[in-house]
């Protein structure tokens, strides 16, 4: 009967034993195994086979691509202004060895590192570069963290920036300036436009007059044409000439009475008499 128990021991053994040594690796990790507490070796995917006892898994890395949140911060640009900025990196382990062993916790380590790289990017900046030079910030995080995690076994494929806005009173204040913008803009167009229509307003007034010159010059070159052809036709008779401003002075009394301020109007009794007087005899 006890020895009976005693291969049952043994055979449980065994069989711990052997399950203890074989293992197996899935495809996208990798183990890290320690002997006797000391770094020995990484296992690929597959099926493995360890010392029982002696060797363990430490660790298992994966080897896909990480992709990694850096949380939002503010950040103080060149000239004093605060934006809040957050990015996304995607990091692939190459040697898992040196990523468990070369720091404590290497996602917080890039995390924090691109943190403290971005701000200091984006410090060097002024605002509106900022917020318009994504590709520029992004070329320079890349190269700024690359070297120091590659210490750790860690490649960095690619780090975006996801957001970059100002913050809430940064916000207020721009929209404050594009307002005053807009309005300065509005006054200098409207400015503009009655300083254009007075112009045109002035120059029409000019051109009116001269029009106005011109017609009195016409006009005065037509009275002198028609008081030298009168005079030639008169020749010393006055009853033609009386005749004419008899006919003026009829017209111009039945416009008076047709007129609606004209309240009386008079006919001398005698016009021949009337129109002699007007001539001075």
């Amino acid at each position: 009967m006890e020895s009976l128990i005693v291969a049952g021991i043994f055979l449980l053994v065994v069989i711990v034993t052997i399950f203890s040594s074989v293992k197996i690796v899935p495809q996208g990790s990798k183990f890290v195994i320690q002997r006797l507490g000391k770094f020995s070796r990484t296992l690929g995917p597959g099926l493995k086979i360890i010392i029982p006892y002696i060797d363990q898994v430490a660790y298992t890395v994966t080897t896909k691509d990480i992709v990694m949140d850096i949380p939002s911060q503010e950040v103080i640009t060149k000239d004093n202004a605060v934006i809040i900025a957050n990015a996304v990196a995607y990091i692939n382990i190459v040697s898992p060895e040196k990523a468990v062993y070369g720091v404590e916790d290497y996602i917080l380590a890039i995390q924090n590192l691109v943190q403290t790289s971005l701000r200091s990017i984006v410090g060097e900046m002024g605002l509106d570069d900022a917020l318009s030079s994504r590709d520029q910030i992004k070329a320079k995080l890349k190269s700024a963290i690359s070297d120091d995690i590659s210490d750790w076994g860690i490649t960095l494929k690619t780090v975006e920036i996801q957001d970059i806005t100002p913050s809430g009173t940064m916000q207020a204040a721009m929209e404050e300036q594009a307002a005053a913008e807009r309005q300065r803009r509005a006054r200098v167009t409207r400015a503009d436009g009655e300083k254009s229509a007075a112009i045109l307003e002035a120059e029409g007034r000019l051109e009116a007059s001269k029009r106005d010159a011109e017609a009195q010059i016409v006009l005065a070159e037509a009275s002198q044409v028609s008081i030298g052809k009168v005079t030639g036709a008169i020749q010393g008779n006055e009853l033609p000439v009386m005749y004419i401003l008899g006919e003026k002075y009829v017209d111009a009394l039945q416009a008076m009475s047709q007129s609606n301020n004209a309240k009386t109007v008079i006919l001398p009794a005698d016009l021949p008499a009337a129109l002699k007087g007007m001539l001075g005899r």
